[in-house]
């Protein structure tokens, strides 16, 4: 198809050249001599003739040439083609050589298993009969067991379930009483972290009044003009106040003995005015009692409404302000209760911001706790739940009416407030100098703690230390167990409840160790 096309070419070429050399040639016959131009036009058709035979042969030459180039690029092309698949044919070989060589091995290793796996069958027949032989000869023995013992077999498990059952609780006592012991060491840390931050923050007074008045004289002869002529003037002083003047051999001095701290500094403050008047006669008593007893009043006022200032508890009623107030002239062991309450404040508050709870709410709980006492002279019952009473009837919220209630445990503790405030009163009434007891009281209470202790089986020694405030306790070991320990502590602990009366509270913690002794000779 090429040589043709060529060809095809060249005739064009060989028309078109005669198409020009007849224009030529009829130009030139026009022009000049027409043989001469016929001459000139054969020349010319021959010289194209003869140059179109020449780019024929040159044509054919190239694409002979062509031709040979792209067959020997076909050539060349199946070579690489056969050489490519006789190295796969090759590659192909191997692998299914290797092929063959695997499976031998497999049906040599199925042949292996297949053996194996008939000895494992005899084996497994052979375990089964064992095994039924075992079962017949433990029937056997379990039957000539229960005919010796004289139980059944479900008698005796039920024995073994008892055993297993009682030694798994033994764990899980174990167990519990681990995990208590754990938390409680853990909340005592964090306790006494926060109880240690609230008593480094707060630097109260250490107050302690006394519970009698005792009013200085100038002379001794102030004695007499104070019983007056036949008593008049005692009589007088006894019958306004309500407290009982002694006057006795104390030199220059009388004393004024009463329940009633309000009327005892009733009576002492009028008795100090009538003995710098020197104006003393049962009128002039009558007249001095009544101004004392408006001024005290106010002073109880300002006293409740400076409390309140103080915690910042705001909108608490008249009267329960002014039973705040009642509380600067009352006392327990010495301790001064208004002070007391204020230190419960702001305990309570310190505390309170350290776990997150409501500040205020916290000292308002604190300030109110001990508010029964200002009439518990006068109301039947405990002060904390005459002081619920009081906070309840004047409108306080619920939460800090409980809290009162429960800062002795005359009810559970049920909020993170009930507890703060019996910590915090606790904290204030055990603190150093805060309460004063009787030397010989207070000897009697810890020789009672410690005959309370060792009255209990398998105790060896007890100790009351920190004021009585700590009682430990060692035990026997080879008589009392772990799970036991915990137990004393708990009945020692209510012993104490039932059988003394304290302030605060006292922690019973009991020792049980075992030591080894050898000595080197």
């Amino acid at each position: 198809m090429e040589i043709n096309g060529t060809a095809l070419f060249l005739a064009g070429a060989g028309l078109i050249i005669g198409v020009v050399v007849g224009f030529l040639l009829r130009k030139k016959l026009v022009e000049g001599n027409q043989e001469d131009i016929e001459a000139q036009g054969r020349k010319i058709i021959e010289n194209a003739l003869s140059e179109a035979v020449q780019a024929k042969k040159e044509s054919l030459l190239a694409t002979k040439e062509e031709v040979y180039q792209s067959k020997k690029e076909a050539e060349k092309e199946i070579r690489e083609s056969r050489q490519g698949i006789k190295d796969e044919q090759r590659r192909l070989d191997r692998k299914l050589d290797k092929m063959q060589d695997e499976q031998h091995n497999l049906d040599n290793r199925s042949a292996g298993l297949d053996s194996r796996q008939d000895t494992v069958d005899n084996r497994e027949k052979n375990i089964i009969g064992r095994e039924k032989k075992i079962t017949s000869l433990i029937e056997e023995q379990r039957y000539k067991l229960e005919k010796i013992s004289g139980i059944g077999r479900d008698e005796a498990k039920r024995q073994l379930i008892d055993s297993i059952e009682s030694e798994a609780r033994m764990d899980a006592a174990k167990r519990l009483n681990r995990i208590e012991n754990e938390m409680k060491l853990e909340a005592d840390r964090k306790g006494k972290n926060i109880l240690a931050l609230a008593i480094s923050r707060y630097a109260g007074d250490y107050v302690a009044d006394k519970t009698v008045s005792m009013v200085p004289l100038p002379n001794d002869e102030m004695k007499g003009r104070i019983i007056g002529r036949e008593g008049r003037n005692i009589r007088a002083i006894d019958a306004a106040t309500g407290i009982d003047i002694i006057i006795d051999d104390t030199p220059e001095a009388v004393i004024l003995s009463g329940f009633n701290p309000i009327r005892r500094e009733v009576a002492r403050l009028a008795l100090i005015q009538l003995i710098s008047d020197g104006r003393i006669h049962p009128a002039r008593i009558e007249e001095v009692v009544a101004r004392v007893t408006e001024e005290l009043d106010i002073e109880i006022k300002e006293a409740g409404e400076q409390a309140t200032f103080d915690v910042g508890s705001h909108g608490i009623h008249v009267e329960l302000i002014n039973l705040i107030g009642r509380l600067k002239f009352r006392t327990s062991y010495g301790q001064n209760i208004l002070q007391h309450s204020l230190e419960v404040a702001f305990l309570c508050g310190i505390m309170a911001a350290e776990l997150g709870i409501d500040v205020k709410k916290a000292k308002r709980a604190g300030l109110l706790h001990d508010i029964g006492k200002a009439v518990d002279h006068e109301v039947e019952g405990s002060h904390a739940i005459i002081g619920r009473d009081l906070a309840k009837k004047y409108g306080e919220r619920d939460d800090i009416v409980y809290a009162i209630g429960a800062h002795h445990e005359d009810q559970p503790p049920l909020s993170v407030l009930d507890v703060l405030v019996q910590s915090a009163d606790a904290l204030s009434g055990a603190r150093p100098g805060a309460r004063k007891e009787m030397l010989q009281s207070y000897v009697k209470r810890l020789e009672d703690l410690e005959n309370i202790a060792n009255s209990f089986e398998g105790v060896e020694k007890s100790y009351a230390i920190q004021a009585g405030r700590d009682l430990r306790i060692i035990v026997n070991s080879e008589k009392i167990h772990d799970d036991e320990a915990t137990l004393m502590s708990n009945d020692i602990a209510k012993a104490i409840e039932e059988q003394l009366t304290y302030p605060g509270q006292i922690r019973v913690t009991v020792i049980r160790e075992t030591r080894a002794v050898e000595y080197a000779k």
